[in-house]
């Protein structure tokens, strides 16, 4: 099976993943004030997980399988 990405579907992957992580590294961070980073944290951890699904769809959309040509036999050569 073969995985055909643009380069902007690649950057939005990215992008969903960077904005998860980064969600998660301010609510376990320490330098910020907590209501501060609590309320920015959870928001970037929402919108990640919220663009993962979309881009989890147009992922699995675009795979192809990959097909044999009409000649060619699916059964191994008996050697």
């Amino acid at each position: 099976m073969n995985l055909i990405l643009t380069p902007p579907l690649l950057g939005f992957i990215a992008g969903t993943r960077a904005t998860l992580g980064l969600g998660l590294g301010l609510l376990l961070a320490d330098r910020i004030p907590e209501s501060r980073r609590r309320s920015l944290g959870i928001m970037l951890v929402a919108i990640g997980a919220a663009t993962t699904i979309p881009a989890a769809v147009s992922v699995f959309r675009r795979r192809v399988t990959a097909e044999l040509p009409p000649s060619t036999s699916q059964t191994p050569p008996a050697w």
